[in-house]
């Protein structure tokens, strides 16, 4: 385990201490904002210490004023006590001015003259627990209102996520901020006859995401079933994203239903991958059961490629003009929705001319500054208070 040792200042910045344990697991929604977020952030100056159960495999953090701290944990249940215990105690080592945490919790006790921001990505406990590990729906519903009771500032990736937290939590009002997210640079896409290899000779439209219960993939598979096979000139189905939990068996749904000709499981798939998918698909297909942000319809637009997703949560709000919603819940507007999709190309055509404006209006390099602006906020609040919390 690596120890904390004696660091000077960096000019007259603050020290800066991150819960950085998603940037030492598999790519992930939450890893891509934590990884895109800081690399800006450490760009501004300051002094960074990123604490981690176990060694980085996201982002490159050899800077100057960027000091690693790891240890060699990869049990979860071992994990959750090094995050109450060891953490703290490096960041109170640390003389940190303020912590953040882009994960939804914090530790229990930490340094009292310390500020604290917190970031919320989603209330699914709340909207949707049934589809959560319920060893993690137990923690975020206890944790996180622990969380945003301690810090002096929250920041929540939507719109609709802030609102959440305030009706859930009242006591957080006046201290939420929302901090939208961007577009990741997934590198260039290669050309369509790459895709061969995946068995993607022809027209496609796309899922990513997770495989777990919220992303609502049997309810898509099935109105996929309901639909004739010559749509969109004979499109196939592309499935991307790792196993998640709840033992969501896309190949057993896919045999069930009859798709083995109409679906392509591709599970996990590079970035590069990823960029020339999202660059050749007909459409993204998302309709999530709920989402605090929905990273992919982002990632899908900036390329100019339309969604349809959910009329709930946080989606529409990413999705904007160039989206088709539907109900999550009623199988029949999905298949209303995939129908139009495939059928209209017109219709397709300008949503994906809409697409790549709506995209814009995120940017990683806004989110950080407003990341920052709040992070001051928070250390003159606290320090307002006399090093008490809110």
């Amino acid at each position: 385990m690596q120890k904390p040792s004696e660091n000077t200042a960096v000019g007259r910045g603050y020290r800066i201490g991150v819960d950085a344990r998603q940037l030492s697991t598999q790519v992930s929604g939450i890893g891509r904002y934590n990884a895109e977020v800081l690399s800006r952030l450490v760009e501004m100056g300051h002094e960074w210490f990123l604490y981690s159960h176990r060694p980085h495999v996201l982002g490159d953090w050899n800077r100057h004023n960027v000091h690693v701290r790891t240890a060699g944990i990869s049990h979860t249940y071992l994990r959750m006590l090094w995050s109450q215990t060891v953490m703290p105690w490096w960041a109170s080592q640390d003389g940190l001015d303020l912590f953040w945490s882009p994960l939804h919790r914090l530790p229990l006790v930490m340094p009292p003259g310390l500020a604290r921001v917190v970031t919320i990505h989603d209330l699914v406990w709340r909207h949707a627990g049934q589809t959560m590990r319920p060893l993690n729906r137990w923690l975020d519903q206890t944790l996180m209102p622990h969380a945003v009771r301690a810090s002096d500032r929250v920041v929540a990736v939507s719109g609709s996520t802030a609102r959440d937290i305030e009706r859930e939590m009242p006591f957080a009002a006046g201290r939420v901020r929302a901090i939208p997210l961007g577009a990741t640079e997934l590198g260039e896409s290669e050309p369509r006859e790459s895709l061969a290899a995946l068995g993607l000779s022809g027209p496609f439209f796309l899922f990513v995401g997770t495989l777990e219960p919220r992303k609502n993939l049997g309810r898509l598979l099935e109105a996929w079933s309901r639909l004739p096979p010559g749509l969109g000139g004979g499109a196939v189905m592309a499935v991307v994203g790792g196993a998640g939990w709840g033992e969501v068996n896309v190949q057993v749904m896919v045999v069930t239903l009859g798709l083995q000709e109409r679906v392509r499981v591709l599970g996990f798939v590079s970035d590069q991958q990823l960029a020339t998918l999202y660059s050749h698909a007909l459409f993204l297909a998302m309709p999530s059961l709920y989402e605090g942000f929905g990273l992919p319809l982002l990632e899908a637009a900036s390329r100019g490629v339309p969604v349809l997703t959910s009329d709930i949560s946080s989606m529409p709000e990413v999705a904007g003009d160039a989206g088709v919603l539907v109900s999550p819940l009623d199988v029949d507007s999905i298949v209303k929705g995939l129908a139009q999709m495939l059928d209209d190309t017109k219709f397709r055509s300008d949503l994906a001319r809409r697409a790549v404006a709506s995209a814009q209006r995120f940017s990683w390099d806004r989110s950080a500054r407003r990341t920052m602006e709040v992070f001051e906020e928070a250390i003159e609040a606290r320090r307002a208070r006399g090093g008490r919390a809110p």
